[in-house]
C-alpha cells in the first residue's frame, strides 16, 4: 500500500497563484489587532469571538494554521470552495483583512474536544493511525500528526474539531460538493459512512 500524503480535511497542497505570491514576498505582518476587530464583526456569530467551540456545524478554528486559514478563504471568495455563508462572507474581506483574520484565530489557544461514541473509537483510531489497507486509504497521521496538530503550512490541524464538522465535510467530499482538494475527494470516495463516523469522532478526541 503506497503511503502517499493524503490529507483529511481541505488540504494545502497547492497554491493559489494570486495569494501564495502575496504570503512570500509580502513585508508587512499581520495586524492581530484589526484581525480581532474584523473578526468581532463578522466571523464570531458561528465561529465564536475567538474560533472556539461554537456551534457544531461550524469548524473550531482556533489555532488553525494561518497559511491554511488564508487559503480557504481566498478559495470561499474565488468559489472554489461553495459555500452559501462562507462565499458571501469571505467576499468581504479584502487580502489583508484575511491575512489578519487567519493571523489572529492562529494564535489562539487550542481547547480540547472529546469522542463521544465509545462503540466505535476501535475503528476509527485505525482508520487514523492506520488507513484501511484494503481500500488503499492512507493513515490520516501521516498529514495530520499522531495528536491531529497538522504539519503548518501543508496539512490543517483537526484534532478537537467538531465531530459533525468533519463528518460532513468528509461526505462532501465523497459526494464531490467539495472539490478543493482531489486527494481528500479520492480518500473520502472510499469510506462507508460507518468509517466516516467513526474517524471523525475520534479525531475530536485527539490533543
Amino acid at each position: 500500500m503506497k503511503t502517499a500524503a493524503f490529507l483529511l480535511s481541505s488540504l494545502v497542497l497547492v497554491a493559489g497563484p494570486s495569494w501564495a505570491a502575496e504570503s512570500q514576498t509580502a513585508q508587512t505582518k499581520p495586524d492581530l489587532a484589526k484581525g480581532q476587530a474584523k473578526a468581532a464583526q463578522i466571523c464570531f456569530t458561528c465561529h465564536a469571538t475567538d474560533g472556539s467551540r461554537g456551534q457544531p456545524v461550524y469548524p473550531i478554528i482556533q489555532g488553525q494554521h494561518m497559511d491554511y486559514l488564508v487559503k480557504q478563504l481566498h478559495e470561499f471568495k474565488e468559489g472554489k470552495r461553495k459555500d452559501d455563508v462562507m462565499g458571501p462572507q469571505a467576499k468581504l474581506l479584502t487580502d489583508a483583512e484575511i491575512r489578519d483574520v487567519a493571523a489572529f484565530y492562529a494564535t489562539k489557544q487550542v481547547k480540547p474536544g472529546f469522542a463521544t461514541n465509545k462503540d466505535t473509537i476501535t475503528l476509527g483510531e485505525k482508520i487514523y493511525r492506520g488507513g484501511i489497507a484494503d481500500k488503499m486509504v492512507p493513515a490520516c497521521a501521516g498529514c495530520h500528526s499522531p495528536n491531529g496538530s497538522g504539519i503548518p503550512a501543508q496539512y490543517p490541524r483537526l484534532g478537537g474539531q467538531h465531530a459533525a464538522y468533519t463528518e460532513k465535510q468528509l461526505n462532501l467530499f465523497r459526494a464531490g460538493n467539495r472539490a478543493n482538494s482531489p486527494q481528500m475527494a479520492a480518500i473520502a470516495a472510499k469510506l462507508s459512512d460507518k468509517e466516516i463516523k467513526a474517524v471523525s469522532d475520534y479525531i475530536a478526541g485527539l490533543r
